[in-house]
């Protein structure tokens, strides 16, 4: 079993900052891409920003400039850096990672959320 668990979450003031955590853990012989996406009330869940093993980045057109996404590989852990936060980034966050299991099995694994809130 693999787990992804978040943290950082919270609430912000528009145009503070946020850094969010997410630590997997478990039977992991690997991890290739780690991302975090985000879901707010009424609307479809969206990319914010994944990494690859090789520390290539990948942003929504939304974010760049504003959040920066970076990972440990050695802990297994990504970040994710929410700065000059809008009301429009108001979400629950979610952490993914796409993992090779120690019995060789690739599987995509979802943390339970954190939620973001920027009042205005």
């Amino acid at each position: 079993q693999v787990q992804l668990v978040e943290s950082g979450g919270g609430l912000v003031q528009a145009g503070g900052s946020l850094r969010l955590s997410c630590a997997a853990s478990g039977s992991i012989f690997s991890i290739n891409a780690m991302g975090w996406y985000r879901q707010a009330p009424g609307k479809q869940r969206e990319l914010v920003a994944e990494v690859t093993s090789g520390l290539s980045t990948n942003y929504a057109d939304s974010v760049k400039g504003r959040f920066t996404i970076s990972r440990d590989n050695a802990q297994n852990t990504v970040f994710l850096q929410m700065n000059s936060l809008k009301p429009e980034d108001t979400a629950v966050y979610y952490c993914n990672a796409d993992v090779i299991t120690t019995t060789y099995y690739g599987m995509t694994y979802w943390g339970k959320g954190t939620l973001v809130t920027v009042s205005s």
